[in-house]
Formats: C-alpha cells, structure tokens, sequence
C-alpha cells in the first residue's frame, strides 16, 4: 500500500518527467540525425583546424571584405563562379594564416616594437605602405603623404573607422612579417653542393643522338584487350602516391527537364516589344519611358564609339535624332533602340575628390552640410589636398591628396576601374576648376574638377528591353514532367526509368564542396549542397532548379580525403591499365625481333615498323620529336652505353627500342657559382609555396564550408 500511495502522490511528476525525457530523446535523435548539436550553437562552425574553430560569421565578413574589393578594383558584375573562386581565396587566406600562426608561436618568432615602427616609419617601409604612399606621377614613395595621414590619425578630427581599418592593416603587415620570418627559416637551410650544380650542367648541355623505333599502343584496338582485376591492381599498387585525393569531392548523375522559353513565348514577347515601337518615337522623355516599359532600368547617359553593343555602335553613330531600331534580339532579350541626344564633349576629365560618409555624420544632409563647409574652406584658400587627408573617407585617394586617375563619359578608368554614373555626370557637366557635390552610392564627394582634354562625340541612347522568358504554362508543363519522373524513381532504376523517358543522364564528376555549377549549368549550388549532405545511391527528394532547367540526380561516388581506394579510382585509371596490358603484348613483339638482330632498323623491320633517327637530345627536355614527352625512355637512353641494342622500354605513347649513337659532352664546368645560385634561385621559389603545402597535408581540418557556404 505504502508503494501504490506513493505513486499516486507522485504520478504527476513521473509523467512530467518520463514525458520530458521521451521529448528529449527525440529532440536529441532529430538533432543528431541532422548532423546537428544540441548543447551548443554549430551552425556558426565553419571549419575547425588543427583543434582551432574558424567561426562562419568572421570568415563571411573576410568574403564580403574581399568581394567590395574584387568589385572596387575590377567594375565586374560577380558571377558564380568569381563568387567561388573569391570564396576559394578567402578560405586559403583564413587556412594558411591559421597554420602560419601555429608555427609561428612554436618557434616563438615576433616582431618587435622597434621593427613594426620601421616597417611603417623606417628608411625602407613595407613594400604595401610604399605602394599607398606613392607620388602619382613618378611611382616613388613619398614619405610627406605618409606623415600627413598619421597626423589625421593622431588629431581629434580622425574617423574611428578608419583608425580601425589602419589598425587591422598594421595588423596583417605583421602577421605577414612573421609569416616570412618562417619561410626565411625554412629556405636558409636549402643548399646546393657542386655534384647537383654539375648534373644540372650536364642535364642541360650534354647532348646524345640515337635511333629508335616504336610500336604505339594505338596499334591493337582496345576490343582486344581483355582487363583482369590483378592487372588493376598491379597498376593501383605501382602509383598508389598518385591517388592521394587533397579533399572529398563527390559525384553524381541527373536528368534535366528544359524550362526555356517556347516559340511561343518568344513570339508573345516580340508582340509586346512591337506595341511600344511607337509610343517611343514620340516620347519627350526617354528617360522616364524607359524606367516604366524596361526591364532594365539603367539611366540614361552619354557614351562614346565603341561602347555600344555591336549591333548599335554604327547605327547610332551615324543616325539623327529620334532615330528607332528594333525590335531586335540581344543577351535574350527583345530591344528597342531610341537615339535621344547627340553632343560633343571632352574626352577625358582629371578630378579629385573628398569623400564624405553620411553613416558617421549623422545621415545624408549632415554629409551634404559637411562637404558645404569644407567647399567654402576651400574657396577661402585652404589646401584641397590637406582637407583631402584629414576629412576624406576614401583613404586610397587621401593620401594622395584627393586625386582620382582621369576618366571617359563611360566613367571607366584606364584599366582602373570604374567611376559611379552620378560623379560621371556630374564632372563632365561642370567647368574647369568647379567645386561641386555630388551623392553617389558611397556617400557625399566634395569634386573639384581639374582638367578636362580632346574632343568627342557622344550619344544618349534609351533602351528598351523585354527578357524572352519562359511563360507559366512552359515551366508549369516542365515541372509538372519533372515530379512525375521523381515519383517514379527508386534507388535501383534510375537508368531505366530515364530510358523510358527518352531522357539523357549527365554526369557531374568529381565536384568538391564549394562547387557552384554543373557542366553547361551555372548557379546549382543547391544541388552541389545536397549532394554533400546525400549518401551515395541517395536520390534528391525534391526539383531543383537551376537556370531555366529542372534538375533530378542520384549520388553516384563519394571520395573522401586521404588515399583513394582502387574501387574508387578504377574508372580513373582504365586507359593506363589498358595501355600496361598492351605493352605486354607489344614487348613480345619486339623481344622476338631483337632474337638475332644486330641493327635498330634490323628490329624495326621485323616488328613492321621503321628505325627513325634523332641527334642532340638533352635530359633537361625529354621530347622525341614527333612524339609527346618520354621521361622514362630518354631517362633509358641517357643510362644506357653506346652502340648497343636496348631492351624494351614502356613509354608513354608506345614500346621502344632504340640504339645509341653516341654522345656529346660539353666543355667542363669550371666555375659552378653561377650555376649554383640558378638551382638555389629555383629551390627557394618552390620551396615558398611548398611549405604552405606541407603544413597544409599535415593539418587536422574539419571542413564544413560544403554545408555552409
């Protein structure tokens, strides 16, 4: 009694608890079942190295760094694939500095106070401080910009970001100061002794005529071969080294169904472009048609000969006023061209500026205020260089007072980069010498506009563009294919069911984490995403897609990091074992025509083939002529005697036996200093980027950017 009275008295708080701990275990199964952590936040674990995390969010804001600076500097649009090559270079900048660091503080190697002063301060500053530093007009340092901007540092007046961004990039200079203090230490104890100096020598300059013949590989069709799972692994066992895979990659098979736009659609859309032909022959402004019918809603603006699309230039170059082409078809759109305004202007102009940002001034009529007010410090006679220094925001033109390279009606800069259109405008507009501001998406410019030179003609030409698009009935009849395939699939009859469909399968092998396109397609992360979440025969559960393409696949192959299997390389390596195979069968053919021969062109003739000569081969350039590289038959004949029939050697395109002539030696190396500096030259190179690949193979590395990124 005394037990069943206590479990009434406590029946509420046994459920509580067995309905609480049933909770858990299927929280905790969800979680670990997602590849998830319950306890603590690991959507944030980009990658741990070497026992050291690398946070998402700290590596995303080094990606958005570096991608402003690829836009800054190049004026492209990002695609997909600059976005994972800029995404590829972010990653080996955050790995190698977490490798460089953990080498760096097992050696203990600093950099001083004295020596950080003198990379910035010193008779000879860092290479990167001289660079931003430089006269524009000679290239050479100038030490006077340098002192004015830490002045501005110094002085109540400096921005606090741009005391940070000065402090972050002293900060790297350091770190790569230490960075090459490591690679120092490891180059100083490269060296080169007098036998390695004179085997370059020779391997350069001793030269050797010879005859061969050759049966090529090519010469027994590969029907007739027949690969056994020993000749596989005969071969996989001789070149294991080379199937080291540097990181998981992964692939799979899909079927795609076509959402590009119909006939039909193109021909609907051609209708509705026609409709405006039109309306915009008397419109009075352009302008503002184009920003209501235009897909594209660039504003107008001024551009010179050979800025147009092809299909323009001449036209509306050569045409007058109120001139109409179209509709025509250009990057799948249908267009309709108007020319609005024909003038002559300069053909550069030469400006500089102070840059002023509305988001530390208090919004956009306080940074307009604070240019005003700078203008008439100006205008009263105070420097517009110094101004430049102390108030600019824009520190790669501060420090040089402001100046900007010249600049077309386009904006563009030779091989600099690209102006914003409102400062374009703005410059060309204004007279010699003008001080004006202007509100461009990086903030308030105080411009003075300094020279402007030569004489063009430009024209404003308003665009009207419609995208052939797929309608909804085309992607509906697509999508509605797709999910009909996808319901019918299995594990097991994926070929078949593609078969049945008349569908082609496409292959897309060997992709690592972070790919972002398929063969012919752009953009499918998604895809790439699931495959690195999928187990191998795993089927997508859902349509994907990718451009005007609906995509299913299955996980073919998944190939981990470290030494592949030969299962997993067997495909890989097919034609190399065939082609073993082959010199077996070829080798007898020549061992029968060297029995009882005592010439290369007696052999030759025996095996139906011919003896070819060839004179003043050097080691250093292992090329036959007529053949590809041969390393390991010019390795033979530069170790073989003179005068004597060789025994077959397995090239790379074929069998050969051949005969050597003779060899030429050069004059003796009398003094190999020179000869040594060039090999210590080339081990240094190589070794700076070796080291990084060394730490790199023996670094711990949990990578998760393949689910991330």
């Amino acid at each position: 009694m005394g037990i069943m009275g206590f479990l009434r008295e406590r029946m509420g708080t046994i459920l509580a608890f067995f309905i609480g701990f049933a909770l858990l275990a299927f929280i905790v199964s969800e979680v670990v079942r997602s590849g998830g952590s319950f306890f603590k936040d690991d959507n944030n674990e980009l990658a741990v190295v070497n026992g050291e995390k690398v946070p998402y969010d700290e590596f995303n804001k080094k990606l958005e760094q570096n991608t402003n600076q690829f836009k800054q500097q190049s004026g492209q649009n990002i695609s997909s694939q600059i976005t994972s090559y800029i995404q590829e270079t972010t990653w080996n900048q955050v790995l190698s500095d977490l490798l460089f660091k953990k080498e760096v503080e097992k050696l203990g190697l600093t950099v001083g106070d004295d020596e950080s002063t003198n990379m910035v301060s010193g008779n000879t500053p860092d290479p990167q401080i001289a660079r931003q530093f430089a006269d524009q007009q000679t290239g050479a340092f100038d030490r006077n910009k340098l002192n004015q901007f830490l002045a501005y540092l110094s002085s109540s007046k400096a921005d606090p970001a741009q005391k940070q961004a000065w402090a972050d990039f002293l900060k790297q200079l350091i770190v790569a100061k230490q960075q090459m203090k490591y690679v120092n230490i490891v180059t100083n104890g490269l060296y080169v002794n007098s036998l390695e100096a004179n085997d370059d020598y020779l391997a350069k300059n001793k030269l050797v005529s010879f005859k061969y013949a050759t049966l090529d590989y090519a010469s027994i069709a590969d029907s007739k071969v027949t690969l056994s799972d020993a000749d596989y692994s005969a071969y996989y066992d001789a070149h294991k080294a080379e199937f080291k895979n540097p990181q998981e990659v992964r692939s799979f098979e899909y079927v795609s169904f076509n959402a590009a736009p119909s006939k039909e659609d193109s021909a609907a859309i051609k209708t509705e472009v026609n409709k405006l032909v039109d309306s915009i022959k008397v419109s009075n402004n352009d302008s503002l048609f184009v920003q209501i019918n235009s897909e594209t809603k660039n504003p107008l603006a001024f551009q010179k000969k050979g800025t147009l699309e092809p299909k323009l230039d001449t036209l509306m170059f050569n045409a007058a006023k109120g001139f109409v082409y179209g509709p025509y078809v250009s990057n799948g759109s249908y267009k309709i061209a108007k020319l609005s305004e024909v003038k002559t202007t300069f053909d550069s102009v030469k400006t500089r500026h102070i840059l002023i940002n509305p988001a530390t001034t208090g919004g956009i009529e306080k940074a307009i205020a604070k240019a005003d007010s700078i203008k008439k410090l100006i205008q009263g006679g105070k420097s517009f260089a110094e101004l430049a220094t102390t108030f600019s925001t824009d520190r790669g033109s501060a420090v040089k007072g402001g100046d900007i390279p010249a600049f077309d009606v386009n904006g563009a800069m030779a091989g600099q980069g690209q102006i914003t259109p409102e400062y374009t405008n703005a410059a060309f507009k204004a007279n010699k010498g003008d001080l004006i501001v202007v509100t461009s998406q990086f903030g308030v410019h105080l411009i003075q506009v300094e020279d402007q030179k030569g004489s063009i003609k430009v024209v404003k030409v308003a665009i009207v563009d419609k995208p052939i698009q797929a309608s909804s009935k085309t992607q509906t009849v697509a999508y509605s294919k797709a999910q009909g395939f996808l319901g019918a699939l299995t594990k097991d009859n994926f070929e078949a069911e593609a078969k049945k469909e008349g569908l082609k399968i496409n292959n897309a092998e060997d992709l690592n984490g972070t790919a972002s396109g398929l063969p012919g397609l752009d953009n499918a992360r998604d895809v790439v995403r699931w495959a690195f979440k999928a187990d191998k025969g795993d089927l997508t559960e859902k349509v994907f897609t990718v451009g005007d393409q609906y995509i299913i696949s299955r996980l073919t192959e998944i190939k981990p990091k470290g030494t592949l299997t030969l299962d997993a390389v067997k495909k890989q390596i097919e034609p190399a074992v065939r082609n073993e195979v082959k010199a077996k069968q070829l080798d007898e053919k020549f061992q029968a025509a060297l029995s009882g021969s005592t010439s290369i062109d007696q052999v030759a003739q025996k095996a139906g083939t011919k003896a070819v000569p060839v004179q003043n081969i050097v080691f250093a350039n292992p090329v036959i002529p007529g053949q590809a590289a041969e390393y390991k038959v010019i390795g033979s004949i530069f170790g073989s005697q003179p005068n004597k029939l060789s025994k077959p050697v397995n090239g790379q395109q074929g069998v050969f036996v051949y005969f050597v002539d003779g060899f030429t030696n050069p004059a003796p190396l009398t003094n190999n200093v020179r000869q040594k500096q060039q090999i210590g030259q080339a081990l240094v190179q190589r070794a700076q980027g070796q080291v990084l690949d060394a730490l790199k193979d023996n670094a711990i590395v949990k990578d998760n950017r393949a689910k991330l990124l």
